[in-house]
């Protein structure tokens, strides 16, 4: 689950790292309200806030919304009822949104802080490892990039669950970043804070970019992104209520109803049902350099009834996107036969119009390919992950 900019600021500064005072803003006039508020004369930085990154070298689809990008500098209070009415309403398009973009419903108003640097900083989580690792750049653009064709100029520092940056950790971050003397206690309770969110809050990203450093050594989160495991959202029922259920697509709404998670990407034409993100990301790997990329993949669970299944292969199947649908089930406590029977039910509601290649292994398997068998649907079914890529791929080629 992600969570917009202000309300990760929010979260930061329980934990004790300095943000700039700001406020949300719904209409242009409460922007106004909210930034006579927090710094009667001024600058200001005002924020589109969907959920993407590079919102400031996005644009928005609509010529009324001006040439710039998400995040605005602004000087004058006229400027922020102005520029405010420009972004609501508008649609911003980012390299992270696909070309539709995403609806700015709300503006983030705050204190411009002049700095005289910048650096990256987040938390991930390294599953090779195991273990949380820090990263540190001290170029906070292109991070991406950076990391493919640049990663030594990231530094990665694995950090323990429970314990605090310890002395030579610090070191080497104040020697990569060449930061004064004078910041070394801020940077020591800056990371610590961080890591204390992102173990109390079970984290799967954090990241800070900027973080600014003013004259005197002071710290600041200019801007923060966190995300958040799905599986660990029963214990922290405060930042459920942070979910915004705007900016999730009306089939991701759907599948979490039904407890399945749902994922869309920008290109691509093949719909994948799994029991299983390893799964889906196998098959991710397995269509490199090929003809067809994944355009969406549900990843379904066990504990489920027929009728559910149903539901979840038809937000699926209604993708106007998809040209083909793989299904890979490993039955354990999702058994096939419920996936079989949730198949045929599903395709008599909305039709089966595109290839369909299904692979089952485990609980109740020889049962699930006998119902498909006699459906009389034309399911293709197959015996390996490998042989389902394959045989979709056949299909989808023969049915141009």
């Amino acid at each position: 689950m992600n969570i917009h900019e202000y309300q990760a600021k929010q979260i930061l500064s329980r934990y004790g790292i300095n943000i700039p005072k700001g406020g949300i803003a719904y209409t242009p006039g409460e922007a106004k309200r909210v930034a006579q508020r927090i710094s009667p004369q001024g600058p200001w930085m005002m924020k589109a806030q969907i959920q993407s990154g590079a919102r400031a070298e996005g644009h928005f689809l609509e010529k009324s919304a001006g040439r710039q990008g998400g995040i605005r500098f602004l000087t004058g209070r006229k400027d922020i009822f102005e520029e405010a009415q420009k972004m609501l309403g508008s649609t911003l398009v980012t390299k992270q949104t696909g070309a539709k973009g995403k609806l700015v419903s709300k503006v983030y108003i705050e204190q411009y802080m002049p700095c005289e640097r910048t650096f990256y900083a987040s938390l991930v989580i390294d599953r090779m490892i195991p273990c949380v690792t820090l990263l540190i750049a001290a170029s906070t653009t292109n991070i991406m990039d950076m990391a493919v064709n640049e990663p030594d100029k990231i530094l990665r520092i694995n950090l323990g669950l429970n314990d605090k940056i310890s002395a030579c950790q610090l070191d080497r971050i104040m020697d990569f970043l060449k930061l004064d003397g004078k910041c070394r206690k801020g940077l020591k309770s800056f990371i610590n804070g961080m890591h204390q969110a992102f173990m109390d809050l079970d984290a799967i990203m954090m990241e800070v970019n900027p973080v600014g450093i003013d004259v005197k050594g002071t710290l600041t989160a200019l801007d923060a992104k966190i995300s958040f495991d799905d599986n660990a959202l029963f214990r922290h029922p405060d930042i459920v209520q942070m979910h915004d259920d705007y900016e999730d697509a009306d089939r991701v709404l759907k599948a979490a109803k039904y407890g399945f998670q749902y994922q869309e990407f920008d290109d691509g034409s093949i719909g994948c049902i799994v029991n299983g993100d390893g799964i889906a990301l196998t098959i991710t790997d397995m269509l490199h350099n090929r003809p067809e990329q994944m355009a969406c993949f549900l990843n379904v669970k066990g504990g489920v009834d027929k009728d559910k299944i149903s539901a979840g292969i038809k937000i699926i199947m209604t993708n106007p996107r998809v040209e083909g649908i793989l299904i890979n089930i490993l039955g354990g406590f999702l058994r096939c036969n419920l996936v079989a029977d949730g198949i045929i039910a599903a395709a008599s509601e909305v039709g089966l119009n595109v290839p369909l290649v299904v692979r089952f292994e485990g609980t109740n398997k020889d049962e699930a390919q006998e119902i498909l068998n006699n459906s009389g649907l034309p399911v293709i079914m197959a015996e390996t992950m490998e042989e389902g890529v394959e045989k979709l791929l056949k299909a989808m080629e023969e049915s141009d």
